[in-house]
Order: structure tokens, then C-alpha cells, then sequence
């Protein structure tokens, strides 16, 4: 079953069970559609569904549940287009894999979940799994209602390259290391890859992410080098667009970034050595970058700690990270379409909000970052008219913040005071 119809019908199931009413005051609301901070608002809401936005404190209706957020900012719920729930590194995430089960991770991601959900992020694109079949098992608990976390679009396994990076064998004895193929999401030439992209769907992906590059963290040599062919990009490309699959690259190399823009791909992740040219094309494709400088500096940070890293892994997590916020900065400078992501896994979850005080650094706007991470999210994912501002129509996901983030821009990170998801309020304090 389609990924829309799925939260059509859940949207349903949750308006018929508990129509709450609810009428939020907004001292400040963030209106991401003009760029601009309105004072003093209200929001009504029925069931999950905003029903009404309008200037002042209104009187409120029989049986309307009031909520008073008039010392706060109030915004869209956040999104995060980068996140592994299903794991989170450490010291011991390399010799982790050989000890855990699915089931193992799949219970720890459920605190994982938690963390995103009140740190404001209430819809992320779970790129890429560590434990087979944890991000989709995830994914339809929380929507059932089972446990609390963000509205989650789940790439399943990452489609990679034999030997590249996201090959899950990489660094293992060759006893372990096998052929893995299409199933394990490792393809060579265009028939695997598109059989790749068809068992992503099989197996109830929402997203298709490739690793048309090299990587800072897997046991391989290289962190830049391409690592798919014009024809295998292109079969993935063709056959996600059948699927209606948004594709998602990782990429650090200019080489493959180049390729992946011109193949059609929807967005572009990491983008450590992009270039005038890649940012050209993008621009012109609409290619959205998704930056993640975050994970760039939390690496470049344990790199320094002897023996945190592989022996492989430690250099090109010294020299890539470091990077990525000044390529966001250039991009952002040329008018590369930009959505939020932070690779929250490879840092802590739950410290997502940290990425906004690195793009005001870079020299973006705090309302554009802001507006980054809902309305370009929402139109990355193609769910702008369900989710990304507070309108009339649009579902319930409303944060709120302590303070004000054009003066403060660490409210995001640590003044997260308010979070509702679909007309449900999980975080008030």
C-alpha cells in the first residue's frame, strides 16, 4: 500500500476516533511562506486538520481546548531529511553489527524516535538502514500508534556499489564478505540496480537512496571517488519515477554528484567537494542539497580521538568533515535550493536543532533556515500540501520555541517547549 494512502486512511481513523478541538494562542507565529514573524495569533484545530488561522486572540468556542503559547515563537513542525534512526555512532558501532540483532536495534530506535520527536522534528527521511527492516517496522509502529516518534519516510537499504560505500560487507573477513546483490541493496549495471529499486518498494521503502560516492565512515579506502555508472544511475532514476520514489543521494565527490544531478535525482546529501558546475545544474534541475554539516563537524571532532575511528575510516573523517559548512555556505550563496538535514545517527538523536546555529553561521538567514527545514522539506518530499507551514487545511504539526529565534538562534536547539503531531500534543511544558 502506497505511502499516501496509508497516512490518508490513518488521518481518517484519527479524525472519527477523537475530534478534539483545540485553539492555540501564538504570541509570535513563524509564517515560512513570507519570511516573516507575525505577533499574535490564533490557531484552531479540529481533529488533525487546522482549521482556521487568524490575526489576534479570538474568543474560544464551546468545548474548544485552549492552549497559551503568547510568550512563545510558534512554527510548522520540523523536518529532518537525513536521520538513521535505526542506529546511533559510537566507539564500538563498527564491531556493533557482529552482536546485535534486528530486534535489538529496533528497540533502541524507539528511544531514538522520542528524542527526534521533542526536539521539534515531526516528520524525517530515514535514510538508510543499519538493521535490516528496522526503519519501516519503526515507521508503521508510530503511525499506528504503537510508540511515539515523527512521521517517518524510510529509504530501507541504502542501494550501493560492490565495494562501495554502503556495501554492508565492507571491512569483513572474506569468509563473511560474500557477493551480496539487489536484495542487500549492492547492484552492478542497470538490471540489478533496477531490481534494487523494486525490492526497496517490496519491502515497503517510502524513499530510494543511493551512494553515488564514496563515504566518510565505511571501511573503504576512498571518500570521493564516483561509484555508479551514467547507465546504473539512470535505471535507478527511471524505475524510482515508476515507483513515484523521491531519490536521495549521498555524495561527497564532484565526479558523482554531477552524474546523479544530471540522472534526475531529487536531492543531493552531504556535498562535501560540490562544485560551481554541480551547483549550476542543480539549480537549474531543482536539485535540492541537503547539507548535513552537523555530522560533518561531529566527526571531524571524534577524529581526533585516537583509536574512535578505523584506522581507514580516521583521514577522511579529519579531512571531509570539516568542510561541508562551507560548501553549504557557497551553495546556499548561489541560490542552490536548499532542505534540512543533519544525518542525526551519526551524532546523537535528539541534537538535530544544532544544524540550524551551523547555516546562520554560513551565512543563512534564520527564517530561511527555518523555512529550510518545512516548506523546502515538505516540497522535497512532495507533501507540501498536507504539512510544511500552518494553513488552513494542512495537518496539525506545530512546535514552539522559548524565546526568539532571530535573536537567539540556540532556541532551536535547546528551547523546543511545545510539540504536536497530527492534532496530538506530545511535548507542553
Amino acid at each position: 500500500m502506497k505511502r499516501s494512502v496509508m497516512l490518508l486512511i490513518c488521518a481518517v481513523m484519527s479524525f472519527q476516533a477523537a475530534a478534539e478541538e483545540v485553539l492555540i494562542y501564538a504570541g509570535k507565529l513563524v509564517d515560512v511562506d513570507a519570511l516573516k514573524v507575525r505577533s499574535n495569533y490564533s490557531i484552531e484545530i479540529s481533529g488533525n486538520r487546522i482549521v482556521k488561522v487568524s490575526s489576534g486572540f479570538i474568543k474560544p468556542k464551546q468545548g474548544q481546548k485552549v492552549v497559551d503559547l503568547k510568550d512563545k515563537t510558534v512554527m510548522p513542525g520540523l523536518m529532518d531529511m537525513h536521520v538513521h534512526l535505526s542506529g546511533e555512532s559510537n566507539s564500538q558501532s563498527y564491531s556493533e553489527r557482529f552482536k546485535f540483532n534486528p530486534a535489538d536495534a529496533a528497540l533502541r530506535s524507539t528511544v531514538y524516535a522520542k528524542k527526534t520527536l521533542e526536539a521539534g522534528f515531526t516528520t524525517v527521511r530515514d535514510l538508510g538502514e543499519h538493521y535490516k527492516g528496522v526503519p519501516v517496522a519503526l515507521r508503521n509502529a508510530i503511525d499506528k500508534g504503537y510508540i511515539v516518534g515523527p512521521r517517518v519516510y524510510a529509504a530501507g537499504k541504502s542501494i550501493a556499489t560492490t565495494g562501495g560505500h554502503a556495501d554492508p560487507t565492507n571491512g569483513v573477513n572474506h569468509q563473511l564478505m560474500g557477493d551480496p546483490g539487489p536484495e542487500a541493496g549492492v547492484i552492478n549495471g542497470p538490471y540489478e540496480a533496477m531490481k534494487a529499486v523494486r525490492q526497496r518498494y517490496k519491502e515497503g521503502a517510502d524513499v530510494i537512496k543511493l551512494t553515488v560516492t564514496g563515504g566518510v565512515l565505511s571501511v573503504a579506502k576512498k571518500g570521493d571517488n564516483p561509484q555508479f555508472t551514467d547507465e546504473e544511475l539512470k535505471a535507478v532514476v527511471q524505475t524510482a519515477k515508476d515507483y513515484d520514489f523521491v531519490v536521495a543521494v549521498h555524495a561527497h565527490g564532484t565526479e558523482g554528484m554531477k552524474r546523479a544531478v544530471l540522472a534526475g535525482v531529487d536531492s543531493v546529501e552531504h556535498g562535501t567537494y560540490m562544485n560551481d558546475e554541480v551547483m549550476s545544474l542543480m539549480k537549474k534541475k531543482g536539485t535540492y542539497y541537503v547539507p548535513t554539516v552537523t555530522a560533518g563537524k561531529w566527526v571531524a571532532e571524534k577524529a581526533a580521538i585516537p583509536g574512535y575511528y578505523p584506522a581507514v575510516v580516521q583521514p577522511k573523517a579529519a579531512k571531509i568533515g570539516p568542510l561541508i559548512q562551507s560548501t553549504f555556505g557557497k551553495a546556499y550563496s548561489k541560490g542552490v535550493p536548499i532542505a534540512f538535514g543533519t544525518d542525526a545517527g551519526v551524532f546523537p538523536h535528539g541534537l538535530n536543532g544544532r544544524e540550524f546555529r551551523y547555516m546562520v553561521e554560513a551565512g543563512m538567514p534564520v527564517l530561511e533556515a527555518i523555512q529550510s527545514a518545512t516548506l523546502n522539506a515538505a516540497k522535497l518530499l512532495r507533501i507540501e500540501d498536507d504539512l510544511g507551514s500552518i494553513k488552513k487545511g494542512k495537518l496539525a504539526d506545530i512546535i514552539a520555541v522559548d524565546g526568539d529565534p532571530l535573536k537567539d538562534i540556540k532556541v532551536m536547539e535547546t528551547g523546543v517547549s511545545f510539540v504536536m503531531k497530527d492534532g496530538k500534543i506530545y511535548l507542553n511544558k
